[in-house]
């Protein structure tokens, strides 16, 4: 194969960062995977753009705070003159910065990285540099596997619909095992979710304003510290429901979101009077996550049994599969978002191919079909 070939194939990267330090750690740690290649690095959003209209790339790294024009500003023109392309947002784990990630993550980037710190440990250096390739070549490979020739987008458009397949091959509804549903009305509303959550969170949430009353939410979203905190209250005012980190002791009430926090695992358990509460560990991670979604799903699993209700979104990895076998087992109800609509379909494709799912639906229906066939009968 010649050299031409294989750098054709490796995933094409461009680095946006107004420190050049950032950005030749960034490079450094990206090349470190022979799979991808760094074909640009500038300072600022307008020159990212120049860059774009001159060689296209799969996955853009892009800062928020940066002269000229800042990530935010330069996001959607990205968006617009290249829809194939993914877009990590990177910045420091500050509560301003994780705001406006989350805001970037509802006008259509992908998924977002919180940027190295002098103060990371060699493990936590470990992780990030694992957690940053890692997501790179998901959505790089998501990308390349839309259409060939696809119609500008607008933003709002592209975060409605987000269109990434991260599989190697797509797998429709009618070629997989679905369950019946569970017998029983649920009791308790369990979300997985990892890269594009927030999105499909907002979303699903969203459309079920007013119908999460008589259930308590719980959530694991693959973030860390401080983001969890901002997407609670993106929730709770997309939602209208209270809602919050979880808390040690705070009890599982009807109509209450409770978020697992960055850096914990949460579960549930029987408190003194046997009424379920939360819990949170610091517990080694489990698929190289903390929060985990399978440490929540098998807690909730053993207090409320075949009156669990899971919806699995989309997410790299499977991290929710050994849970949700556990709710499965037990009588419980998976739904999973499609491939389709995921932006990556790890997660969700992970209990779907597994024969786990009651129903495996794009994510404008996954309201509307857990309103009409399970939540009405709630109680």
């Amino acid at each position: 194969m010649t050299g031409q070939t294989l750098s054709s194939r490796r995933y094409r990267v461009m680095v946006v960062d107004d420190s050049a330090v950032i950005r030749g750690l960034l490079t450094r740690t990206l090349e470190e995977d022979h799979d991808i290649q760094v074909t640009a690095s500038v300072s600022n959003g307008q020159m990212a753009l120049n860059s774009l209209a001159r060689e296209p790339v799969d996955v853009v790294v892009l800062d928020i705070e940066m002269p000229v024009m800042d990530g935010l500003t330069a996001l959607p023109k990205i968006l617009e003159a290249s829809p194939r392309t993914k877009v990590i947002m990177a910045s420091t784990l500050t509560r301003k910065n994780a705001d406006v990630s989350l805001q970037a993550m509802r006008a259509g980037a992908a998924d977002y990285i919180a940027k190295p710190t002098s103060s990371l440990g060699h493990q936590s250096a470990a992780d990030f540099r694992r957690e940053l390739r890692t997501k790179v070549k998901a959505l790089a490979e998501a990308g390349r596997k839309e259409p060939s020739a696809p119609t500008p987008r607008q933003p709002e458009a592209r975060r409605e619909q987000p269109a990434a397949r991260a599989t190697a091959a797509p797998t429709r509804p009618s070629d997989m095992n679905l369950r019946p549903l569970g017998g029983m009305p649920p009791r308790v509303l369990a979300i997985g979710s990892s890269t594009g959550g927030p999105q499909a969170l907002f979303k699903v949430l969203g459309d079920l304003r007013g119908v999460l009353r008589d259930l308590p939410v719980l959530i694991t979203q693959h973030m860390p510290a401080t983001f969890t905190t901002l997407l609670a209250e993106h929730l709770a005012r997309v939602s209208g429901l209270p809602c919050k980190e979880g808390e040690n002791d705070a009890p599982l009430q009807p109509g209450h979101i409770h978020v697992a926090p960055g850096g914990y695992h949460m579960m549930a358990v029987r408190n003194g009077a046997d009424k379920p509460v939360i819990r949170l560990t610091e517990e080694p991670p489990e698929n190289f996550c903390r929060p985990s979604v399978n440490p929540m799903l098998r807690s909730l699993s053993d207090i409320y049994g075949a009156r669990t209700l899971v919806l699995i979104l989309t997410g790299m990895g499977s991290d929710g599969l050994a849970g949700a076998e556990k709710v499965v087992a037990n009588g419980g109800t998976v739904i999973a978002q499609d491939e389709a609509s995921s932006v990556v379909w790890g997660m969700p494709g992970a209990v779907a191919g597994r024969g786990l799912c009651s129903a495996v639906l794009p994510l404008m229906q996954i309201a509307p079909y857990l309103r009409d066939n399970i939540l009405r009968t709630a109680a």
